[in-house]
């Protein structure tokens, strides 16, 4: 189950990336809130998946899995060009995110 909350809480950190930027300088107080809110859950869950998962490999874990869902979040809103390199790059980083799950 710890793994589970690591990977919700690693996607709550892609959508406090993208209520950051929604929120202009947090002077958008919807946006802000989201954020405030998205970021407390994504940093309680990457505590309580620690308390079973090394925390180096939980925190790359939690950091790779928001990069890639930012990234993903961003491309989807046409705020950014997804390359073909940059698709393969992600691909490995996820890649490198399941290999810390299965010698863990």
């Amino acid at each position: 189950m710890s793994w589970v909350i690591l990977i919700a809480s690693g996607l709550l950190e892609a959508v406090w990336a993208a209520a950051m930027q929604s929120s202009q300088g947090f002077r958008r107080w919807r946006p802000t809130v989201l954020f405030a809110v998205a970021m407390l859950a994504s940093m309680g869950g990457l505590a309580w998946a620690m308390l079973e998962i090394p925390t180096g490999t939980a925190y790359a874990v939690w950091v790779g899995v928001g990069a890639v869902a930012t990234v993903v979040l961003q491309v989807a809103r046409g705020a950014e060009r997804l390359t073909l390199v940059r698709a393969l790059l992600l691909v490995l980083l996820v890649g490198c995110l399941v290999g810390l799950k299965l010698v863990s």
